[in-house]
């Protein structure tokens, strides 16, 4: 427990440490995105994925350092390489859909102003397939899987060759529909994380556990930079990244159940989205008092639900998201623990 402590102290504080540098080099270099939500529209340095990618991946090399020269043995380091290979391909993704930015505003899909144009909608998912690769190649996670109804099944070579490309690119996909508010993406993912790499370690996955708590540490650190107000975006980098290091987290640690309950809020989004047709957003409209009020007639995201009202401020939509998965997440460690 003492060097899992220490590497996610190692995570956070370089995370921390390395995150104000990258805020002045993407504002430098203009990768900058809107933040929606405020008086005036402030421009922000965008693209907060790559201090988080830099956190996570010192922890997990701090991991494999320790495991060669300290206490050799302890971990499977084929899989924690894979991994990073994985992570690494997806949150590429993102960084090349925060990177095609204009220099006057255009409207997106979702209706919102952007400068940002990003990458085709079909053009995400096919590129993040790649990712999945490293995962397929050293045959990650247990092919027998339980159902409902049939109990325990084993669909052997169906398991690297379909089931893991297809979680890759599903949830790396799926994580960036829930975002958009100041500290929402890096809140959920934080508290997921954290939920998950705890669960990894009662059942002694080390691996899967260490690719979670990294992750959970380095989005700490984020938060206080991205938490309301805002002083850094995001972007789709973050969200790619997330989603890519939850699912390995949870092939390696073959912790699909629990995986896929805590994972709730971001499958009912996907559902929500889906109603509209993958064309609408997740933000409101900034009313005179602070408030959010609707975009659109009917709840196409959970964040649809608060804005309806017309009650409640950013800030409380993102604590009451995060809550909610808190939530989820006791009832997971109830069930499956």
């Amino acid at each position: 427990m003492l060097w899992i402590l220490v590497v996610f102290a190692f995570s956070f504080l370089t995370a921390l440490a390395i995150t104000p540098r990258f805020m002045v080099f993407l504002r430098g270099s203009n990768i900058v995105g809107i933040d929606q939500q405020k008086k005036g529209r402030p421009l922000l340095p965008s693209s907060g994925g790559l201090p988080v990618a830099f956190g996570l991946l010192a922890g997990i090399m701090l991991a494999i350092a320790a495991d060669t020269f300290i206490q050799p043995g302890r971990l499977n380091l084929t899989a924690l390489l894979a991994a990073s290979s994985t992570i690494l391909i997806v949150t590429l993704v993102g960084v090349l859909d925060d990177l095609n930015i204009r220099t006057t505003q255009s409207v997106a899909r979702t209706g919102t102003k952007e400068y940002r144009i990003g990458l085709r909608q079909w053009v995400k998912p096919v590129m993040s397939l790649a990712g999945a690769v490293p995962l397929m190649a050293i045959s990650a996670g247990a092919s027998d899987l339980a159902l409902p109804f049939t109990g325990v099944i084993d669909v052997g070579i169906l398991y690297p060759l379909l089931l893991v490309p297809l979680a890759v690119v599903v949830v790396s996909n799926v994580n960036n529909m829930l975002a958009g508010m100041n500290g929402l993406e890096a809140g959920l993912g934080f508290v997921a994380s954290l939920a998950l790499g705890v669960y990894l370690l009662q059942v002694g996955r080390l691996e899967g556990a260490i690719i979670s708590l990294t992750l959970a540490a380095a989005l700490l650190a984020f938060l206080k930079f991205n938490w309301f107000p805002a002083k850094i975006l995001p972007g789709d980098s973050l969200t790619y990244l997330i989603g890519a290091t939850f699912v390995t987290a949870v092939i390696i640690g073959n912790a699909e159940k629990f995986g896929i309950f805590i994972y709730i809020p971001w499958i009912v989004e996907a559902f929500l989205k889906l109603r509209g047709r993958f064309a609408v957003s997740s933000l409101g409209i900034l009313q005179k008092d602070g408030r959010l009020g609707p975009r659109y007639p009917r709840i196409s995201s959970l964040t649809h639900v608060f804005l309806r009202t017309g009650s409640f401020t950013e800030r409380q939509i993102t604590l009451g998201l995060i809550g909610i998965e808190v939530v989820i997440v006791l009832i997971g460690f109830l069930i499956f623990s």
